[in-house]
């Protein structure tokens, strides 16, 4: 889940949640509080009615008992112990009782006590008998309102009323104290849900943050084997996936630039020995010329042969160095074109023929079976480099007498392989990974007439991949050696096959 739908998310459970842990809460709150209003304003007996349903069953139980004793037996309503049953259960619902005859007041409700509630009164008639007045009478400490006025004409003729009260201090004190609570727990569900909800969503966010300094950290101090791993699938996660996939790219390139450092002093030494070799026997033999060794046609001649033949191995350790120098930089451009190998690899061998048998060897091409053309898109000069290097090697470790080297070309549907093999020497188990490696000759003594420079495959191999082919060898000693060149077919006309 993405941070931005978990921030909205947690947004809207901040609002929702809390506004239905309030109402839970309000629900809770009003039963406490009517709880008390009960023990503390309305001790009449409720049988676990609604405060509100009992308090307005109470009081209809005596207005329509007046109402009744007003239409049947006025007189019974002066009664002052008639007063005073209906003043004590007045009392209950938290109202009081004020009776007027003659505008006196015969009886008042000991509530009113302190109040100058009865000289306020309202005149007899002045409102409809048993309707609600305006409330807002309020006197003394306590808030009473009016509620019933029942006007009753007695047999004499006299004319009295009778006054209902209701003292609203217990709606002050139900609304403070609601109110109160209800902020209270506001405040405490706010705090505690908005509280842990900002932790887990802040945690969730800052805990794979925290990794990631702490990989940043290691990665300061140069620990590039430290991994991090994503903790998470949203914007932090595919952070962490990409610091993570750079760990690894700096990890690789710094491996490649410490390997590219070792190659370069191992080259180093190894030019330094390769062309240290020939410059030596040559200055050997020059300085045998100037002391006077060559004291003979026959022995100067041979001197001078031999410095040619240093001279002209020098000449190719260089150009070979050269040339591997600008393919490994790859600066070495290539002049690709549509080439049949079929009759370049005869053209090739043909020419590789006579060198072969002035060393001993037989060199064959063997043409594919089914004799069709095999065009392939190449540089003829790079391809053809690339043959001599691998006859040329073969030549070198040659130690039958009837040595053979055999050219064949198998032609397969979007592949070309070339193969060379021989039936020379062959390659130990432990040095054939390595044959094409730079510098690398599986003669441990390093005889560089026998060995070359040691980069002549190494060159194959880059000439092969910019070609976008592949190469390989398989040997076993004493049997013979078997080099293989993959190239992508094309029909002809230019298109892949």
């Amino acid at each position: 889940m993405s941070i931005r739908i978990r921030l909205l998310l947690s947004y809207l459970t901040m609002l929702v949640v809390p506004l239905v842990l309030l109402g839970i809460s309000i629900a809770v709150i009003v039963g406490v509080v009517f709880g008390d209003v009960k023990k503390s304003f309305l001790p009449v007996n409720m049988q676990n009615q609604n405060p509100i349903a009992a308090v307005l069953r109470e009081e209809s139980d005596v207005a329509a008992d007046i109402r009744l004793r007003i239409g049947n037996d006025p007189d019974s309503l002066r009664d002052v112990d008639r007063m005073r049953a209906y003043n004590d259960r007045l009392d209950r619902i938290n109202m009081g009782l004020i009776v007027r005859v003659k505008d006196q007041v015969v009886y008042a409700s000991s509530k009113f006590q302190g109040t100058d509630i009865a000289s306020r009164l309202p005149a007899y008639g002045s409102g409809a008998e048993g309707n609600l007045h305006e409330p807002g009478m309020n006197h003394g400490e306590n808030s009473w309102v009016l509620t019933r006025q029942y006007d009753v004409v007695f047999s004499d003729g006299s004319k009295g009323s009778y006054f209902v009260w209701m003292n609203l201090d217990f709606v002050a004190w139900f609304f403070s104290k609601f109110f109160k609570l209800v902020f209270i727990a506001f405040l405490v569900i706010l705090i505690l849900f908005n509280g842990v909800l900002t932790y887990y969503v802040s945690r969730s966010i800052i805990r794979p943050l925290r990794s990631l300094k702490r990989a940043a950290g290691e990665l300061k101090e140069g620990n590039l084997a430290y991994r991090v791993t994503p903790e998470s699938r949203d914007e932090i996660g595919e952070l962490a996936a990409a610091f993570e996939e750079m760990r690894v790219k700096l990890k690789e390139s710094i491996d490649l630039q410490l390997q590219f450092e070792d190659n370069r002093k191992q080259l180093i030494s190894n030019i330094s020995h390769d062309l240290k070799t020939p410059v030596t026997a040559i200055k050997g033999y020059v300085e045998g010329i100037m002391d006077g060794v060559a004291d003979s046609p026959e022995k100067l001649d041979r001197y001078l042969k031999t410095i040619h033949s240093k001279t002209e191995q020098l000449d190719r350790m260089i150009d070979e160095l050269f040339l591997f120098s600008k393919l490994d930089l790859k600066r070495l451009p290539f002049h690709f074109e549509e080439v049949e190998l079929n009759a370049f690899l005869q053209d090739c061998t043909d020419e590789l023929q006579m060198d072969a048998d002035k060393r001993g060897a037989k060199l064959v091409y063997e043409p594919p079976e089914n004799g069709g053309p095999a065009f392939v898109l190449a540089d003829r000069e790079k391809l053809k480099r690339v043959l001599v290097n691998i006859i040329e090697n073969a030549v070198k470790y040659m130690d039958k007498e009837d040595g053979r080297i055999w050219v064949r070309l198998n032609a397969e549907p979007g592949i070309c392989r070339i193969v060379v093999q021989d039936n020379g020497q062959g390659i130990s188990p432990e040095a054939l990974p390595h044959i094409f490696d730079r510098f690398y000759r599986a003669d441990p003594a390093r005889n560089s007439d026998t060995g070359g420079s040691g980069l002549g495959l190494a060159i194959a191999r880059h000439i092969v991949e910019e070609h976008g082919g592949a190469i390989s060898a398989a040997s076993e000693p004493g049997v013979g050696t078997v080099i293989m060149i993959s190239l992508k077919r094309r029909i002809n006309g230019g298109h892949p096959s």
